[in-house]
């Protein structure tokens, strides 16, 4: 298992130390689900802990044949006229602009912690116009403290080609692109990847993580990728088995998981697991060529190994069932 976190390019410097099973997520591992067909109404989620669906309308309106979940009363407007304090230190972890994958949930990271009662007024001033159902729902981030995170996700993968506003407050929006969809599937028993990718699939053979140093279970979302990112095995307890570069890394958790290029995958991808923790695949161009096509927001599932990586353990939302991410809102 690798260490530090990778930027978007260039080389990375271990920055975090990884404790090894800090916990489970809250439900069972769930697959990014891709049948779509029920996520065609446009919706806007308006603080009420799910989404309204409108074609133009206010927000609030309910047009004939469309459905609002979990609805609450509507804040007055001497509410939302002002920005709450508590906005202010907020970050959305999507840039302007930018195209993601069909697994990307929004997250709304603070500099500070939202008190348990501020939540609700919180969520009120967070709106997300898409064509998908979805909802809000505070996740404990593995690097943060409770009441610092509020993610969106909606209930299954978003639509490639779907246009997503959000806004936070009146000082933050930003506008993205769902691009062509992209999921891997890491079975570590028969030591292979199956990727399918806007239609069509091939198997990959890769590594992954030895017995005793097993690789995250359940789904992940690609959060960034780098050419080269520096690993240190000092910095997440496995001494000194190594330090030095590696090639091609695509960062699945904030851990310190990663599917990566590994000059053992020569030998054993397909074979044995034998990393400490990562998906190692092979230096033929195997590595390379998954590097290149994926983008932030992919989707990577393991299947076949132990713990369940945690929602807040990079981008694990997908591993919470639809219901207890409903309940982590704090206007269900």
């Amino acid at each position: 298992m690798t260490t530090g976190t990778a930027g978007s390019t260039g080389s990375t410097r271990p920055t975090e130390v990884r404790g090894r099973r800090i916990g489970r997520a809250w439900g069972a591992a769930a697959v990014c689900a891709l049948a779509l067909a029920g996520c065609s109404a446009r919706a806007v989620a308006d603080g009420s802990g799910g989404t309204s669906a409108g074609t133009g309308a206010a927000v609030g309106a309910k047009p004939a044949g469309t459905t609002t979940l979990n609805p609450s009363p509507k804040p007055t407007p001497s509410a939302t006229s002002t920005p709450l304090k508590s906005l202010r230190g907020a970050r959305v972890n999507i840039a302007e602009g930018q195209t993601v994958g069909v697994g990307m949930p929004i997250s709304v990271t603070f500099d500070h912690v939202i008190p348990a009662a501020e939540r609700a007024d919180v969520e009120r001033q967070l709106k997300v116009t898409a064509e998908a159902e979805g909802s809000w729902s505070w996740v404990r981030d593995r690097n943060l403290l409770d009441g610092q995170r509020v993610d969106f996700r909606p209930r299954a993968c978003w639509k490639p080609g779907t246009a997503v506003t959000v806004r936070a407050g009146a000082g933050i929006t930003r506008h993205f692109t769902v691009g062509r969809s992209l999921v891997a599937t890491v079975d570590v028993r028969t030591h292979t990847m199956t990727v399918e990718k806007a239609g069509s699939t091939r198997r990959v053979p890769i590594t992954a993580g030895a017995p005793g140093m097993d690789t995250w279970n359940g789904t992940m979302v690609v959060s960034d990728k780098s050419a080269k990112v520096f690993m240190d095995s000092r910095t997440v307890g496995y001494g000194d088995s190594y330090a030095g570069y590696y090639s091609y890394a695509v960062h699945l958790t904030t851990s310190g998981t990663y599917l990566h290029q590994n000059p053992k995958a020569n030998t054993y991808a397909g074979h044995q697991n034998v990393t400490h923790g990562c998906v190692g695949l092979a230096t033929d161009g195997t590595a390379k060529r998954f590097y290149d096509e994926v983008i932030p927001g992919n989707v990577v599932t393991v299947v076949g190994s132990k713990d369940t990586v945690a929602a807040g353990n990079g981008y694990g939302d997908w591993n919470v069932s639809w219901e207890q991410w409903r309940a982590g809102s704090a206007l269900s």
